[in-house]
C-alpha cells in the first residue's frame, strides 16, 4: 500500500508542473503601477494564474504560450469600482432587475452576491473592453441601506465572485432623504439609530426582533461596519453632505467611509484628505443634474488628486450595468482636464483595488499579483484604442460577444434584390 501511494505521489509531482498554464506577453509597453513605472519593450510572464516575472529582459519559459503585443500596451486589468453588472439585464423589466428589493423587510442583510448572474449578457461586452474586476453596488429599497456589496471578475465563470461582504451601501443624498421620510435630517437620524441598534446587538433584541431602526437580522449584518471591519459606502454629492459624512466618521470611530458620487467633493478636498476618506467620482460629471450637483466641474478629479485625496473613477453618468466598459474613456477625460496620465490610469486599476482592500493582489503587474493582463493596440485611455487580448487569473478569455457575432454575421451580406425591395 505504501509503495502504491508513493507511486501516485511521484506521478502527481511529475504531472503538476506540466499542467501549469504559462503565458508570456511580450513586445509591449508595460504599465506596471509599481515603482518600476512603465517599461518599454517589456514582457510579463504569467504561470498558473499568477504573475511571476515582469521586466525588459525576462527569459521566456520553455513551453509558454507567447502573446505578441506587437508594440502595443500591456497593462493590469481595469477595475470598475461601481457597477451593477450581472444584476440587471433590462432595467425596466423587473424580472431581469435584481439590483434592489423595494418590498423586502430586510436591507443591510441583503447580499448582492446572491443576485449576481455570471452569465449576464453585459459581462462579455465589459470584459472585451479591458475590465477584468468590478465591485457590485446594490440599489436601496425601503430605507437608506441597499445591502452588502461584492467583488467580481468578468470571466463569466461560476466562481466569478471573489469577495463578498466587501462593504455596506447607504444612500444619504437627496434620494436617500426622500426614502427616509423627506429630509436629510431624517436620513442621518435613521443612520444614527441603526448604529445605535447595532452597538447593543444582540442584547437589544433579546425580547423582540425589532430595534429603533433595524430588524435584528439587519443589525447583525451591520456589526462589522460599526466595528470598522467593513467599509460603509455612502452616496452623497453636496459639499455639505460630505462634511456631514466626515463628522459622522469622526463621531463613530472606527467606522471606515467610502464616498460615492462626490460631485462637489473638490470643495472639501483638504478635509477628505485629512480624514483619509476615499472618493469614487465620475470625472466627466460636469452638469448640475440636480440641486445636489450645482458645483459639478470637470476639474473635480484634478483638484482632488492635487489635495492628496484617494480617488477612483466610475461611469456614474453613463450607467453602471452596461456601460462600465467606458471607464478608460472617462479616465482619458480626466487626463484632458488636468490629471497626469499615470494618476488617471491608477485610478481605474490599483486605486479601486486598494480602496476595497485587495490592492496587494489586483491592479498592478508585479510578481505575486493575479494574472489579470490586458494587451491594447494603443494608449488604453485613448477612445480609439481597444484590447486585443484579455487574461483573467492567468487564463486567456474569449474576445467574442453577442455584438461581435452580429457584426460578423451581417457586415458582408450582399443584397441582390431590386432596390425597391431592400430593407
Amino acid at each position: 500500500m505504501k509503495r502504491t501511494l508513493s507511486a501516485i505521489a511521484l506521478s502527481l509531482a511529475c504531472t503538476l508542473p506540466a499542467m501549469a498554464q504559462t503565458y508570456a506577453v511580450t513586445n509591449g509597453r508595460v504599465v506596471t503601477n509599481t515603482s518600476a513605472g512603465i517599461i518599454d519593450d517589456g514582457t510579463v510572464v504569467v504561470r498558473d494564474g499568477d504573475i511571476v516575472a515582469v521586466g525588459a529582459n525576462v527569459q521566456i519559459p520553455a513551453g509558454a504560450t507567447v502573446i505578441d503585443a506587437d508594440g502595443g500596451w500591456i497593462t493590469p486589468g481595469i477595475f470598475a469600482p461601481v457597477t451593477q453588472l450581472g444584476l440587471v439585464e433590462v432595467a425596466l423589466e423587473s424580472s431581469t432587475n435584481d439590483s434592489g428589493a423595494d418590498d423586502s423587510p430586510y436591507s443591510v442583510a441583503l447580499d448582492v452576491a446572491d443576485s449576481f448572474n455570471p452569465a449576464g449578457m453585459h459581462i462579455p461586452t465589459t470584459r472585451v473592453e479591458g475590465i477584468t474586476r468590478a465591485a457590485l453596488v446594490p440599489s436601496t429599497g425601503h430605507n437608506i441601506f441597499g445591502g452588502r456589496g461584492a467583488l467580481i471578475n468578468t470571466s463569466g465563470e461560476t466562481d466569478s465572485v471573489f469577495d463578498t461582504g466587501s462593504f455596506v451601501f447607504a444612500d444619504l443624498s437627496q434620494s436617500g432623504a426622500s426614502t427616509a421620510g423627506g429630509s436629510r435630517a431624517a436620513a442621518w437620524t435613521f443612520l444614527e439609530a441603526a448604529f445605535g441598534d447595532t452597538r447593543f446587538y444582540p442584547g437589544r433584541y433579546a425580547a423582540h426582533p425589532e430595534g429603533d431602526a433595524l430588524h435584528r437580522y439587519d443589525a447583525a449584518a451591520l456589526v462589522d461596519v460599526v466595528r470598522g471591519r467593513m467599509p460603509l459606502m455612502v452616496e452623497v454629492d453636496r459639499a455639505a453632505d460630505i462634511r456631514r459624512a466626515l463628522r459622522f466618521q469622526a463621531e463613530n470611530q472606527p467606522v471606515q467611509l467610502i464616498i460615492h458620487g462626490g460631485a462637489e467633493a473638490w470643495m472639501v478636498a483638504d478635509e477628505l484628505a485629512a480624514a483619509n476618506v476615499p472618493v469614487l467620482i465620475d470625472p466627466i460629471s460636469n452638469l448640475p443634474g440636480s440641486f445636489d450637483r450645482i458645483g459639478s466641474t470637470l476639474e473635480n478629479a484634478a483638484r482632488l488628486h492635487e489635495a492628496g485625496v484617494t480617488v477612483a473613477y466610475t461611469t456614474q453618468t453613463a450607467d453602471g450595468y452596461w456601460n462600465a466598459r467606458l471607464l478608460p474613456q472617462h479616465a482619458g477625460n480626466a487626463v484632458a482636464n488636468g490629471v497626469p496620465w499615470d494618476v488617471a490610469f491608477r485610478s481605474i486599476t490599483l486605486t479601486p483595488a486598494e480602496i476595497y482592500g485587495v490592492g496587494a493582489r489586483y491592479g498592478a503587474l508585479a510578481a505575486g499579483y493575479a494574472g489579470d493582463v490586458v494587451v491594447w493596440n494603443g494608449d488604453p485611455l485613448e477612445v480609439m484604442s481597444a484590447p486585443t487580448h484579455v487574461l483573467i487569473d492567468g487564463e486567456e478569455t474569449d474576445m467574442e460577444t453577442r455584438q461581435t457575432r452580429l457584426r460578423d454575421r451581417y457586415m458582408d451580406i450582399t443584397d441582390d434584390t431590386p432596390y425597391a425591395y431592400r430593407r
